[in-house]
């Protein structure tokens, strides 16, 4: 199992809930009366479908942990499901505040930061990158995106942060590039997130660029795989975009997470590095080989406790379902929570809309027939994204409910828990339609 395959296994058409499946469950919540039974912390009864597919999971030992929020409106606690341990061999119970690998859903982190900067006029979200990063100004398009890096054909148009926010801007990424410019990428330590300390065999290591200016740099001088705003492709871009924030920003990305989104939205256990006196709060990350988990990144000797050599806007982050959760009620807030504003209602409005550009073609990519926003998928009132260990979250503007799921195993795919979640939710769904029927 490779670091490609522990990632890019993740982000297929089951990467996160598929477009049609959650509005058709979200259609069915809609005018349900859940009444005080919801006041509870605890709502396995009112999803005992969800309920079983979270035990079955534990019970079983699949998973260390299945644990998942879902709150309502603006309701300032999530309503919880699931449970079992910070691993395997750990008999700590996982909660609310324990430690996950987020990884990819750092993304719609990193989109809604970029989105505070457009809306402050710092950057503009037709803006050409190559005014915010001069080496982007001319850039090659190879000509088959497999192909020798020496073919190319210049970009016919220049890469802009729009294309960066939706994957449009035909950037290679180290878990989705194939040929000379995936080995390009790791020769030049453009990595696409961090899995272990320990060795994974089969698998050569990849020294990372020595951080967020130097990847930027590196990662201009490699052509395109795609002339830019044509085609989506799962990218680097979001990780450059925290070099971008970084100039236009005049600070250090980490630091303006931490300012701009982190303090306001009092997510107190979101970081790039954990520290050592949190560790005990971090899950053990396991990798499925032959439907077996083994630990490849135990909590207490995790590589998330070493400081990044790229603070990765990406794939870097490490949160806990309170923190995520407090985000996603943020952005169901249209940028306030708890009477603090974080980001303007516009700001939000924008960013969790489809942001795609028009002469983007989406057929047979992930995105067919769906949108992109900020940093994540953006389906009819819907907005969210999935990480690389089995996570998920998403924000349904219709219903008012946040949702998040919580585990960590790669690749996500070894299961099909995200299919059976659907299946789950909609069967539950079922059942509160019947009870108001009766």
């Amino acid at each position: 199992m490779t670091p490609q395959e522990c990632e890019a296994a993740v982000l297929s058409r089951r990467a996160l809930f598929r477009g049609g499946s959650l509005l058709a469950a979200g259609a069915a919540l809609s005018g349900l009366p859940f009444g005080r039974t919801l006041l509870a912390h605890d709502v396995a009864e009112n999803w005992p479908n969800v309920a079983a597919l979270a035990n079955r999971y534990v019970s079983e030992r699949k998973v260390a942990n299945m644990f998942l929020t879902f709150g309502w409106g603006r309701q300032p606690h999530a309503h919880t499901v699931g449970g079992g341990t910070l691993s395997l061999a750990r008999p700590t119970p996982v909660d609310e505040n324990s430690l996950f690998r987020i990884y990819s859903m750092s993304k719609p982190i990193t989109g809604m930061a970029t989105m505070i900067l457009i809306d402050e006029g710092k950057l503009g979200l037709d803006q050409p990158l190559h005014e915010i990063l001069p080496a982007f100004r001319d850039m090659q398009v190879l000509v088959d995106p497999e192909g020798p890096l020496e073919n190319t054909v210049p970009a016919e148009r220049p890469i802009t942060i729009r294309q960066l926010l939706t994957h449009t801007a035909g950037l290679g990424y180290q878990i989705i590039s194939r040929g000379p410019l995936q080995a390009a990428f790791n020769e030049l330590g453009l990595v696409g997130g961090r899995v272990s300390r320990m060795p994974i065999p089969g698998i050569e290591p990849v020294t990372p660029a020595p951080g967020l200016e130097v990847f930027a740099d590196r990662l201009a001088t490699l052509p395109l795989m795609y002339q830019p705003a044509t085609k989506w492709s799962y990218s680097a871009s979001i990780d450059l975009l925290g070099r971008v924030i970084e100039v236009a920003s005049g600070m250090d990305f980490e630091a303006f997470l931490r300012q701009r989104i982190f303090e306001p939205c009092g997510m107190a256990s979101t970081w790039m590095q954990v520290p050592q006196s949190e560790a005990a709060r971090l899950t053990d990350n396991y990798g499925i080989i032959g439907g077996n988990a083994f630990p490849i990144d135990p909590g207490v000797n995790s590589i998330f406790l070493d400081p990044p050599e790229v603070p990765a806007g990406g794939g870097g982050l490490v949160s806990s379902p309170k923190d995520y959760d407090r985000f996603l009620r943020m952005l169901l807030g249209y940028g306030t929570i708890d009477g603090v504003r974080v980001m303007s209602q516009e700001a939000v409005r924008v960013g969790t809309s489809d942001l795609l550009p028009a002469t983007v073609d989406t057929t047979g990519s992930w995105m067919a027939g769906q949108g992109h926003g900020a940093g994540g998928r953006s389906v009819g009132q819907t907005f969210g994204w999935g990480g690389a260990a089995g996570t998920l979250a998403a924000v349904d503007y219709g219903l008012k409910l946040r949702s998040t799921l919580f585990t960590q195993y790669m690749p996500s795919e070894a299961y099909p828990v995200r299919d059976e979640f659907l299946a789950a939710m909609e069967a539950d769904l079922a059942a509160m339609r019947g009870k108001k029927a009766a």
